[in-house]
């Protein structure tokens, strides 16, 4: 890896985390942070597809330093178990079974998005 690739995947993650806030912000509008965190689920299980496609698809379609990018750079800034983990925390102080659901919706959700990204991604590299 060189500057010039490392470069490009801080900008792209950086972009990523940029649009990260911006979903969890549309979903979340303005509600308070003791409502379900639907927004950083819907993240992560879009990022978790999204990611699955890109590998399924890989290097058969683009550039193997273009799928490290957009995979390292974008989708890692874009999805987030940091924020995961504190929501979850947070929940729990009020619902336990809430923030288990949080915990266990997430990981469930995201393997099977991952999945199904996968697959779809092989299908498009045919």
């Amino acid at each position: 890896m060189n500057a010039l690739e490392l470069a490009a995947i801080a900008v792209a993650g950086g972009l990523g985390a940029g649009l990260r806030y911006l979903v969890d912000r549309l979903v979340m509008g303005r509600r308070h942070r003791d409502h379900f965190p639907l927004g950083i689920l819907i993240v992560n299980v879009t990022g978790s597809f999204a990611l699955g496609l890109l590998l399924g698809a890989g290097t058969a379609l683009m550039p193997s330093t273009l799928v490290t990018i957009l995979g390292t750079g974008l989708l890692g800034g874009y999805t987030t178990f940091s924020t995961v983990s504190v929501e979850s925390v947070l929940i729990a102080d009020r619902s336990r079974r809430r923030a288990a659901a949080n915990l266990v919706g997430t990981l469930a959700l995201a393997l099977l998005a991952a999945a199904l990204g996968m697959l779809a991604g092989t299908a498009l590299a045919g």
